[in-house]
């Protein structure tokens, strides 16, 4: 179990879609401004909330997801190593 806190979502699929909403919603409320005005930014906050308030945090997450299960961490007098999960 990890030390920190978690981002990663239960499947790649998934966390992927967040993006796709995520980003869509933020990138959406600014490039629809000059099309639909205000009301545009109403994207805004579910782009947010699709992200989990943080895009760097999403990326973290991606990359949380994608090696979830295949790295392992071990620690032994005060040395922490990385590898590969022997199964």
């Amino acid at each position: 179990m990890a030390d920190g806190p978690s981002f990663a979502s239960q499947s790649l699929a998934r966390h992927l879609a967040r993006g796709v909403v995520g980003f869509g919603g933020l990138i959406g409320s600014i490039a629809l401004l000059p099309v639909v005005g205000p009301v545009s930014l109403l994207l805004f906050p579910v782009g947010l909330l699709a992200l989990r308030g943080c895009p760097m945090c999403w990326a973290v997450g991606l990359v949380q997801t994608l090696s979830s299960g295949r790295l392992e961490r071990s620690c032994t007098d005060g040395r922490c190593e990385l590898r590969r999960r022997t199964t």
